[in-house]
């Protein structure tokens, strides 16, 4: 891993927030292909799942799920409920900002699309009672729409529409429906 690289991951717990936004945005763009330094930045990624900091939670969310696509030994697989965890944070924006990314994980193989389209059945079922249930759900829909769209694999959009069908609310079951219109 080059100095840079080291450099911009040591500023995700950056107090400086500016640093750590370049960070996260220097981070981002590496990973949107695979990098070959993966591993030695997992662990520290997976314990900053649970970092004091939330923008140190979301950021470390954002790019474990950008990694995958450089996880040749799966450990998503074993790291993928701490993920899960964070849709859940205390802070909702934290939470949306993982949940919005998790399908990128379920593009990688057939193993991380199943533990993805299962992760966001269950959520999409259990947050019914959570504050800000009607955005976690649209989220989930959407992502399962983006992992769609990636793998094209018609099972995916068949868990999703069923989960639109147990929405009870027909206006918001009308307002997941429109990320299926075009697709």
């Amino acid at each position: 891993m080059d100095q840079t690289t080291q450099t911009h991951l040591a500023n995700i717990e950056a107090e400086d927030k500016t640093l750590q936004n370049a960070a996260y945005y220097y981070l981002m763009e590496a990973t949107a292909v695979p990098v070959a330094w993966a591993y030695e930045a997992w662990d520290e990624l997976v314990a900053g799942l649970t970092h004091k900091d939330n923008h140190v939670r979301a950021i470390s969310s954002q790019l474990l799920c950008q990694l995958v696509k450089s996880d040749p030994e799966k450990r998503i697989l074993t790291d993928f409920e701490k993920l899960l965890t964070v849709t859940k944070d205390e802070r909702f924006v934290t939470a949306r900002h993982c949940l919005q990314s998790l399908w990128k994980v379920g593009v990688v193989g057939p193993a991380q699309q199943q533990i993805v389209v299962d992760g966001l059945d269950g959520r999409y079922r259990e947050c019914i009672a959570e504050k800000n249930s009607t955005l976690i759900r649209f989220d989930i829909i959407q992502g399962l729409g983006n992992l769609y769209d990636a793998a094209q694999d018609e099972t995916i959009k068949e868990r999703a529409l069923a989960l639109i069908e147990m929405e009870s609310d027909p206006k918001y079951r009308k307002k997941y429906a429109t990320v299926w219109k075009s697709r």
